[in-house]
């Protein structure tokens, strides 16, 4: 895209312009120094067809006027029913969620503060977390996300993630599922129907479409965050390549950044999203297998073009109290092959599944996720 007065106060105030009463959540900023929880978002209805007539052009993502959306002449598609995420008897049966850490170690932390710097050295490194998440960006950043097996922690990287960019960020945020296989972003983020889904997308996303047109189709999600789901819970969705690349380049000028949910590798679409994004995360559990795994691909990563190994975040994820590796040994082994690591400690929340409330993490894992997004940030901020 090229450099434009502002176009992503254009893309903000198009935002804000549509919003309509109490569809931005209230409640503390997620991820932030106090955290915050994270409201369920909600789907947008369908956008109705345009009209023919005349209508003045309004804002669009690249800070210049922009006519009105009009179909062209392919055959209309028919609108998909919208379908919750989880079903009410499902629901009921989901416990109320826990905090990340236990009342006496949270009481423990806070003596600590008290009676030490670390107070003082935790402000300093979220002030500068802060700094390089807020930097501006001239094209819309793409992060994707993946894993080498399932149950990594893939989508809960993602949607810690997306919560903080759309937190410190003051331009709009897309989180794009393209792992369709019953993927689980929905369900983190807190979202209660799903509707338009990736696939479809592709099919009608055009770029005459103006920002509102676009985000009709999207999941609204507070803190001018959008979820576009990669399927509405049906085993079967395919997403092909060619639409993938489709969506991607349409929705690029809208977003200042986009965190994509790939599916596992080495499957195809996982692939094109590595090579095609301006920088990748690796969730992989803190295991010995987890690590070996994930050392391998890094190994045959250094293959590739330098900039895809030197682009590239590993996130540890321990997935019990104890990881069964000696983190900084693995962590030192896999930042051998040119990648970076880093570690998203145990915590109860997460481990617990469902929606995340942010205001429900541990300290530490607050802390972790804002510096992993600000890492990851700056190695995008690098390929242009």
């Amino acid at each position: 895209m090229p450099n434009a007065d502002n176009w992503q106060g254009d893309v903000l105030r198009d935002l804000r312009g549509s919003a309509q009463p109490g569809g931005q959540a209230a409640g503390d900023p997620p991820l932030g120094p106090g955290g915050g929880a994270t409201v369920p978002g909600q789907g947008l209805p369908a956008p109705a067809a345009p009209a023919e007539s005349e209508a003045p052009g309004r804002p669009g993502g690249r800070g210049r006027e922009q006519q009105s959306y009009v179909p062209d002449s392919r055959p209309p598609r028919n609108t998909p029913d919208s379908r919750p995420v989880v079903s009410d008897g499902l629901a009921a049966a989901a416990r109320g969620p826990r905090h990340g850490e236990p009342v006496a170690s949270r009481a423990v932390r806070a003596v600590r503060r008290i009676v030490s710097s670390s107070a003082a050295r935790e402000v300093a490194e979220i002030t500068r977390a802060a700094e390089l998440l807020q930097q501006p960006v001239t094209t819309g950043r793409q992060i994707a996300v993946t894993s080498i097996r399932g149950g990594a922690g893939k989508s809960t990287v993602v949607a810690l993630l997306g919560t903080t960019y759309a937190h410190y960020r003051r331009d709009p945020v897309l989180l794009v599922e393209a792992d369709p296989a019953l993927g689980s972003l929905p369900l983190r983020l807190g979202a209660e129907s799903l509707r338009w889904t990736t696939g479809d997308v592709a099919d009608i996303v055009e770029p005459q479409m103006s920002l509102l047109d676009v985000t009709g189709y999207l999941v609204q999600l507070p803190d001018n965050a959008w979820l576009l789901p990669g399927s509405q819970g049906r085993i079967g969705a395919m997403l092909d390549t060619r639409a993938y690349e489709r969506v991607m380049v349409s929705l690029r000028r809208y977003f200042g950044v986009t965190v994509v949910d790939c599916e596992t590798l080495p499957a195809e679409v996982a692939r094109v999203a590595l090579s095609a994004s301006q920088a990748r995360v690796l969730a992989t559990p803190a295991t010995l297998e987890g690590v070996t795994s994930t050392y391998n691909v890094l190994e045959w990563m250094r293959g590739l073009p330098p900039y895809v190994i030197e682009g590239t975040v590993v996130v540890l994820t321990e997935q019990a109290p104890r990881a069964g590796i000696d983190l900084d040994k693995a962590a030192h082994e896999l930042r051998s092959t040119g990648a970076s690591v880093q570690v998203l400690p145990y915590d109860r929340h997460l481990a617990a599944g469902g929606a995340i409330r942010t205001g429900l993490l541990a300290r530490p894992t607050r802390l972790a996720a804002t510096r992993l997004a600000a890492d990851v940030f700056q190695l995008s901020q690098r390929r242009r």
